[in-house]
């Protein structure tokens, strides 16, 4: 693809935040307005697995890296069926230059019908999300006429992310099976699932079944598997007391393993409570201790809730902390088989310090 980057840049579009904070640039992928939540990521690379990670859907995400589109876009490399964050807001757009590149990332926007912003300040922006917290906005990339007052009335009329069931928007609508055989049977539950997920249940000889999000605990358990999968997912998770309701009917009656809102709904259903972070935790570079041998993960994370640490029952108890602000990384039942991790072990495209986390459902699938 060739760029006529003075006819690109010619396309002015604007972010307006709902506290009135206004940043211009020029728009590239689908010409749309939207609304979105605004948050930042701190990864270097990865920016294709980030789109296609449904935990990132009703987000407007800003990649703090500067140079972005730089290796294009390749199939191979979506971590879901596809994109469902609401916007990407970078610095500066890069023409792809990858033996592997397919579409370069402003096409794959245009296909999939996703804006974009380039050209603004994405260090002022990640650094005004830090000091505010995580932002309603609305991002103006269309050629309709729109003033910024208009913009900022529109972000801050969205009814945002809280209490907003995203889930059941990404889930899967019908079962699949993802590895047809192994040692141990594993019934997923989809709540937002990436492949890396999949490939890595997969990679431990499990035999693995993806299910709709709201499959009932009857319809699991006739399933006769040796354990099930909380998986990754968007937003808050208080809008799921069905999905709460139902673990809470599974624990106990086979191994569980939950990761990010998997974590966040294991906690609930045993008890805990769920707040929102200030400005979330996006990013591969995330260092997180493991209480049990001492040792210090660099994770990669994406999620704006978290389990709160005074509202833990007995029936629980932590097994992972972060460094950078103490929130919790892991749970494990004192009783019966299941645990969880706030962070993303299967970490697409990395980093891998926390991958043996899989073997450690294998084990407790073992026993």
């Amino acid at each position: 693809m060739s760029y006529n980057w003075k006819k690109m840049r010619e396309r002015t579009a604007f972010l307006a935040l709902a506290d009135g904070t206004i940043f211009h640039g020029w728009s590239f992928g689908a010409p749309l307005d939207t609304v979105g939540e605004a948050v930042f990521n701190t990864g270097m690379t990865g920016y294709q697995e980030i789109l296609t990670d449904p935990s990132y859907a009703g987000q407007f995400v800003t990649l703090t890296t500067p140079e972005i589109g730089n290796y294009g876009t390749n199939p191979a490399d979506d971590e879901s069926r596809g994109i469902f964050l609401n916007g990407l807001l970078i610095h500066e757009l890069n023409a792809p230059s990858n033996y592997r590149s397919q579409l370069a990332l402003d096409e794959l926007l245009q296909q999939r019908g996703i804006p974009a912003l380039a050209g603004i300040d994405t260090r002022k922006l990640t650094l005004h999300l830090r000091e505010h917290g995580c932002q309603k906005a609305f991002l103006h990339a269309s050629d309709e006429p729109l003033s910024e007052a208009q913009a900022v009335e529109k972000a801050r009329a969205w009814c945002g992310l809280d209490g907003q069931d995203y889930a059941s928007k990404v889930t899967t609508d019908q079962a699949f099976s993802w590895n047809e055989s192994g040692d141990f049977h594993i019934v997923v539950l989809d709540f937002g699932v990436k492949y890396n997920i999949l490939r890595n249940l997969a990679a431990e000889n499990l035999r693995v079944t993806v299910l709709p999000a709201h499959s009932g605990r009857d319809e699991i358990l006739a399933r006769k598997p040796d354990g099930v999968f909380l998986s990754n997912g968007p937003a808050d998770p208080s809008a799921l007391p069905w999905a709460i309701e139902n673990i809470r009917g599974l624990i106990g009656k086979v191994p569980i393993m939950g990761i990010c809102l998997g974590c966040q709904l294991l906690g609930l259903a045993a008890g805990a409570e769920c707040g929102r972070l200030k400005f979330g935790h996006h990013g591969c570079n995330h260092p997180v201790r493991n209480l049990a041998t001492g040792k210090v993960e660099i994770t990669s994370q994406n999620h704006n809730f978290a389990l709160q640490p005074g509202s833990l029952p007995d029936s629980l108890e932590v097994t992972h902390v972060n460094l950078t602000d103490n929130t919790i990384e892991g749970i494990r039942h004192r009783r019966e088989p299941a645990f969880a991790l706030q962070y993303h072990p299967e970490a697409a495209p990395g980093p891998h310090d926390a991958a043996y986390l899989f073997r450690e459902f294998r084990k407790l699938l073992e026993a």
